[in-house]
């Protein structure tokens, strides 16, 4: 039998991957699976914020905003490539939530996380403030306010890099398909292989419950499938603001910039109740986010201007609530054996993408009494993310050096190239000296040389895994453009 990991860890969202990457740098040896590629489900199809959740005071979950707002700025400080302040712009919309509410609600925001670098809550005037020119007429006092932009999936991936920095062992497309005790150990069936370790973290989110039972675990614990969907529309606006828009079924939704030409909407929150291999936006969904858009924009928003849509199902407790959008974003754990001798289980149920490097803390804090080899106490939070090793505000600043060193990629592509890999972007730009020496353009500046980098050092296997979740170049890439970049992983892949 080979040598037995410390931990292996059963999933590769943003959870499974904070998880390893706690563990490993507190010198377990860790093996994470992922049955897709990494961020493929949930992870990768949010609305990309880092933000404490304004509406959740509404719930009272006092705590949970707390705990996110105080995320924020950590989360900020270690990844400054793919996290970045985003003022939003909350109109007032006479008959919803008063505006004493609203600031109030907004004062509670600005002090219960210990906010340091991000600006305050303030009142606007959009008759003369630039958020103010493409929202209707009726629309004339709002409130702006601070939370953060995440490139999600880049989030995920770089958590697993630094894994597997720190001695991770990663494998993608490596579905388990048995978990079994054998003694003080797990025997793990997953892919054509067989892997053994101490102890189990099961982070399989929307699938935490089935692997449950391939485990042969019972639970008393309830999930809610709850589906999100968003829809990309050409942009709506031309400045750096985004909104928090309220409806009145007293739901909200965001808008906000995307991509440089595009605008994002959503999300929705609806009981998902079909196949977790198909996850798409419903007709009805869409309609309900271009109407609610069209309420607010001056220029309507209609299914026919939707140039992409993206959905992800979100694993929440289920705590009884009526409303999908009420349910908990909390999480909670499960540990099963380790007390007895036997190798311990511990799933993960809930969670939101800024909580998770609390949660992943949380996790590894649970398995340490039967894992002797952690050591140390929390420390991601003061490490950067590979490529982040710069001031929180110093992106703008590195897209300008990297310009100035590789003029012939322009400065587009150097502020894309910044936001994606930080200070790595070195890594493959090498000692390029033209366009010629990165290799073929496959369109939208992704050259080869990143191409072979994602493939060598982000484990991507396939033009999807490029085009939508390393990078968001699938927006821009035409059918043709994607067949040509299919054909050259495909041969890299196989040639390998």
């Amino acid at each position: 039998m080979a040598q037995a990991f410390d931990l292996a860890v059963i999933g590769g969202g943003v959870n499974g991957a904070g998880i390893a990457r706690d563990a490993a740098g507190r010198g377990a040896s860790v093996l994470l699976l992922e049955r897709g590629d990494l961020a493929e489900g949930t992870s990768s199809n949010s609305t990309k914020l880092i933000h404490g959740g304004l509406r959740y005071l509404e719930h009272y979950e006092f705590s949970l905003v707390r705990e996110a707002l105080t995320e924020r700025e950590v989360l900020w400080g270690i990844a400054p490539h793919i996290i970045w302040p985003l003022r939003f712009i909350l109109p007032h919309r006479k008959g919803l939530r008063p505006r004493w509410l609203l600031r109030l609600g907004l004062f509670l925001y600005d002090h219960i996380g210990g906010r340091k670098f991000l600006p305050a809550a303030q009142s606007v005037t959009l008759a003369s403030h630039p958020a103010g020119a493409p929202l209707k007429p009726e629309y004339t006092r709002a409130f702006a306010y601070s939370d953060g932009w995440v490139d999600d999936a880049r989030l995920v991936i770089l958590n697993a890099r630094d894994a597997a920095d720190r001695g991770a062992e990663v494998r993608t497309r490596c579905e388990v398909t048995s978990l079994t005790r054998e003694g003080d150990l797990w025997r793990i069936e997953a892919g054509n292989e067989t892997f053994h370790a101490r102890a189990v973290v099961n982070a399989a989110g929307p699938r935490v419950l089935d692997l449950l039972g391939r485990a042969g675990e019972p639970t008393s614990q309830k999930m809610r499938l709850v589906r999100g969907s968003h829809i990309v529309v050409r942009k709506l606006f031309d400045h750096p603001f985004a909104y928090f828009f309220q409806l009145p079924d007293g739901r909200i939704f965001f808008a906000i910039p995307y991509e440089d030409d595009f605008t994002l909407i959503g999300t929705t929150d609806v009981d998902h109740q079909g196949s977790l291999a198909e996850v798409q936006a419903s007709p009805e969904e869409i309609a309900y986010l271009c109407e609610g858009a069209s309420e607010y924009f001056r220029t309507p928003v209609t299914p026919a201007d939707v140039v992409w849509t993206y959905s992800g199902v979100r694993p929440l407790v289920d705590d009884g609530s009526g409303k999908p959008e009420a349910a908990t974003r909390g999480y909670r754990f499960e540990l099963d054996g380790g007390a007895d001798g036997t190798p311990p289980l511990l799933s993960v149920f809930g969670g939101k993408i800024t909580t998770y490097r609390e949660l992943s803390t949380e996790a590894v804090a649970r398995l340490t009494p039967f894992l002797p080899v952690l050591k140390g106490a929390d420390w991601t939070g003061a490490a950067n993310l590979p490529g982040g090793n710069f001031g929180r505000y110093d992106a703008p600043a590195l897209a300008r050096s990297l310009a100035r060193r590789y003029p012939f990629i322009g400065e587009a592509q150097a502020r894309r190239l910044t936001r994606l890999y930080g200070t790595l972007a070195q890594d493959f730009l090498g000692e390029a000296a033209s366009a010629a020496d990165l290799g073929e353009d496959f369109g939208h500046g992704l050259t080869a040389a990143e191409v072979d980098y994602l493939i060598a050092r982000e484990w991507a296997r396939s033009s999807d895994d490029v085009l939508w979740r390393r990078t968001k170049l699938g927006l821009h890439f035409t059918p043709e453009q994607t067949a040509r970049l299919t054909a050259y992983i495909t041969e890299r892949i196989t040639s390998a």
